[in-house]
């Protein structure tokens, strides 16, 4: 388990999705789940955050193969002095992540990497909420702790729900990031999202060879955000 002893996993809820109900790894999508609970942080050194749905929480796979592990690998090998704590709930939207990010923000966090909206998308929400959602979460971060460096984590949807949806939902992130100065993964799942070898029968959740891809690609973004982090000076409280 070596460095992965490091790697804190957070309040991993199984349940039905929005296309129905099954048990804890027979979810078909980043599926419906409750709101976690307050986070309980035994990190050392400065700590990397991810918030997502089951994405980043690795639904049908062990903690450790979820791609944060991956990230906390590679920074344990380069040895920068990070702890990286996965806040990754099955079934987040963005209105529950809003919801549950106050129980997360009590400890002090260096780099906070947003991952929702694929929830959202697939189930059609108005992409106005999706937008207000991820934008309240950016700014309620900010407000806790200025001195958090933010990393916005692009989604794209299959065209189910039409051109202009997809097309629009698509464009939120950039224009997210872009507005509010903010690291860009431009798309978490390149590479790896619509590859089958690459992801569970459920066609949706990457395998563990999907979240080391996801984890080498946007490994530059995440080291960049860490090299700018320690070299900015820290925001007095």
């Amino acid at each position: 388990m070596k460095a992965l002893l490091k790697y804190s996993l957070l309040t991993l809820l199984f349940t039905g999705i929005s296309c129905g109900d099954g048990p804890a790894k027979k979810d078909t999508g980043p599926g419906e789940g409750e709101t976690g609970g307050k986070s309980s942080t035994a990190a050392t050194g400065k700590v990397i955050l991810f918030f997502g749905n089951s994405l980043t929480a690795g639904m049908g796979l062990d903690p450790e193969e979820a791609f944060p592990a991956f990230i906390q690998e590679k920074i344990d090998s380069l040895g920068y002095p990070y702890t990286v704590v996965n806040a990754g709930l099955s079934g987040e939207t963005t209105a529950s992540g809003r919801n549950r990010l106050p129980w997360v923000l009590d400890d002090k966090v260096a780099v906070f990497v947003l991952e929702l909206g694929a929830n959202d998308g697939l189930r059609g929400i108005p992409l106005d909420e999706t937008r207000s959602n991820l934008q309240a979460m950016i700014d309620q971060v900010r407000e806790e702790n200025p001195g958090t460096a933010i990393v916005l984590a692009g989604m794209q949807i299959p065209p189910n729900m039409g051109p202009e949806y997809t097309t629009e939902f698509r464009n939120i992130f950039p224009d997210l990031a872009a507005k509010n100065h903010t690291a860009l993964i431009p798309f978490l799942l390149q590479d790896v999202g619509g590859i089958p070898e690459l992801n569970q029968p459920d066609g949706i959740h990457p395998t563990r060879e999907g979240h080391r891809i996801i984890a080498r690609n946007i490994w530059p973004v995440i080291e960049e955000t860490i090299k700018i982090s320690d070299s900015t000076p820290a925001v007095s409280e």
